[in-house]
């Protein structure tokens, strides 16, 4: 409480310190000070440090969870108290909500932003994937229950759970465009246990096929649907996407050679966009890159990657 209490007197001397802040607007750190249902907010940005990071000037949205959505994290987590959860861990989820830049409700679109947070020690950001079908969703699991509160740098939009730090599968889960795919690695009766091992420490590279790209594959198989291709074919296919490590787009250059956990080994091509040549020489597009999760990296790709025969 008495660190709380500093860090608001710290928040209060600082604009009147300002001839040039606007005291009229509250900062993000004051507007949150003001709203009784974000008291758990307040007390973990304290506790993490990032008072001045999240008053200071600047264009800032943040997704602020509530004081009920704090309690399920915390229990979800094993933590008794927010005193308990590593600062660490604190700081990389708080900032998990931060943009650095405004958008307001109406500038929010179905698609992936940045976050402040980072993977490891990397610069790498994480991303947040916004649904705006029938409001707008977080990654899947948190929705913004109320938007638009103006601050003096940013806007705020309160959210009804916790987001936490995503994983592989939190983006392949969330993103429609990978539905086909989650029902690749999810059909029953394969040996691998997919979202487990997708779902570890990793570092994993994942080169994901849109549901388009199924969609092609079964035309140029012939196949009915998932169901209709053997279980050691599909499981060699989807072996072949992953990639062990942290591999974004711009480590990739022309003529690499990637080999992938299964059996074979792909080419990388870049001369007019980055492009993938697989064992049987299809060439893929890579169409969207670095969607950065807290323990690896997506990359969409346009057509199912086949291993050599």
């Amino acid at each position: 409480m008495m660190l709380l209490a500093t860090s608001m007197a710290f928040v209060s001397c600082s604009k009147d310190d300002d001839d040039d802040t606007d005291n009229t607007t509250p900062n993000i750190v004051e507007l949150a000070q003001t709203d009784t249902s974000l008291t758990s907010l307040v007390a973990a940005v304290v506790k993490a440090g990032l008072v001045d990071e999240l008053s200071a000037d600047g264009n800032l949205t943040v997704f602020a969870p509530t004081n009920a959505a704090f309690s399920a994290f915390l229990s979800a987590n094993g933590f008794a108290t927010l005193e308990d959860v590593p600062n660490a861990l604190l700081t990389q989820v708080l900032l998990n909500h931060v943009i650095a830049q405004e958008l307001p409700s109406t500038a929010l679109t179905t698609g992936y932003l940045s976050t402040l947070a980072t993977y490891g020690t990397t610069t790498s950001n994480l991303k947040l994937y916004v649904s705006t079908v029938g409001g707008v969703t977080l990654n899947g699991s948190s929705a913004v229950t109320a938007a638009n509160l103006e601050a003096s740098n940013g806007v705020v939009h309160k959210v009804n759970t916790v987001i936490g730090l995503p994983i592989l599968p939190t983006f392949a889960l969330a993103d429609p465009n990978f539905s086909t795919l989650v029902a690749a690695i999810t059909r029953p009766g394969l040996t691998t246990d997919y979202v487990t091992a997708l779902s570890g420490a990793g570092p994993l590279t994942v080169f994901a096929p849109t549901n388009d790209a199924f969609a092609a594959l079964l035309t140029e198989l012939g196949a009915s649907s998932l169901d209709s291709i053997p279980t050691s074919t599909l499981e060699a296919v989807l072996n072949y996407h992953v990639v062990s490590g942290n591999i974004l787009a711009g480590s990739l250059t022309e003529g690499q050679i990637v080999t992938p956990l299964g059996s074979g080994t792909f080419t990388i091509g870049l001369t007019g966009g980055a492009k993938i040549t697989d064992g049987s020489n299809r060439v893929t597009n890579i169409i969207a890159t670095d969607v950065q999760a807290n323990n690896g990296v997506i990359h969409a790709i346009d057509r199912v990657l086949v291993p050599a025969p």
